[in-house]
């Protein structure tokens, strides 16, 4: 997945803005060690600092750290590989919001985590559920195959029952985990579900025609006209599920 930091900022800000709220479950203060794992331009990371705890930032997109280190440059900011972390007992909290739907091996990526945790550390997370998106990847699969493409899915999305067991096959005690609906407004009007095709979809479109790929916008925006347009607006189907799970000593 090769990520568009400019576009990221600028017409998909609801993310960061989501994840704000997920940010009233980590204790922020100045003696905790936290990691924003998957910090994308890095708009939670400055929020995870505000009261003196140290943070840092990681992504597996270079061109997402550069942004990041540009918007805050008295952050931490680093590329790396979150299914291969390089610290040991280290974090009060590994804090990521809308990032472990992008990440095909779980239980890599929760072992990575867990070894990364100090005893009795938190995971607070939040990511896609199962049938995220269902109304936009629909139409969009129907729109590539009419002009003979092929959809498979890129990401993992899980029921809460799945992902709490991965949880604790990875030794984690689950304090809280939720699965919800979370309609979310996509900004820029008419133009909002092509913007958000071109960030979140953006492999599938790379190696297409210009001209092939304007019709395959306009037919996914024809097919999710009478799913997810409502008064003047795209909302786009997401489904969440949030987590705060605890290192088991044992």
């Amino acid at each position: 997945m090769k990520w568009n930091s400019d576009l990221y900022d600028n017409k998909h800000s609801f993310v960061a803005e989501y994840g704000k709220s997920l940010i009233e479950f980590v204790n922020v203060e100045k003696n905790q060690k936290i990691l924003d794992l998957g910090c994308g331009t890095g708009r939670l990371t400055n929020e995870l600092v505000k009261n003196g705890a140290t943070v840092i930032g990681i992504d597996s997109s270079a061109d997402m750290i550069k942004k990041a280190k540009l918007n805050y440059p008295n952050l931490n900011f680093q590329v790396a590989d979150a299914t291969n972390l390089d610290f040991k007992n280290y974090f009060d909290t590994v804090f990521s919001n809308a990032v472990f739907h992008w990440i095909p091996n779980q239980e890599k990526l929760l072992y990575s985590i867990y070894n990364s945790l100090k005893d009795n550390g938190k995971l607070i997370c939040e990511f896609g559920a199962k049938n995220n998106v269902y109304q936009i990847q629909t139409g969009f699969e129907k729109a590539l195959k009419q002009n003979g493409y092929s959809y498979y899915s890129e990401f993992f999305l899980p029921s809460k029952e799945e992902y709490k067991l991965l949880l604790e096959k990875a030794g984690f005690e689950i304090e809280h985990i939720i699965e919800y609906d979370r309609p979310t407004p996509l900004a820029d009007g008419e133009k909002g579900l092509r913007n958000w095709i071109c960030q979140f979809f953006a492999s599938y479109l790379s190696n297409i025609p210009y001209e092939e790929m304007e019709q395959i916008l306009c037919e996914t925006e024809k097919f999710c006209k009478n799913s997810i347009w409502k008064e003047n607006q795209w909302i786009a189907d997401y489904r969440r599920i949030q987590i705060i799970a605890v290192k088991n000593k044992g």
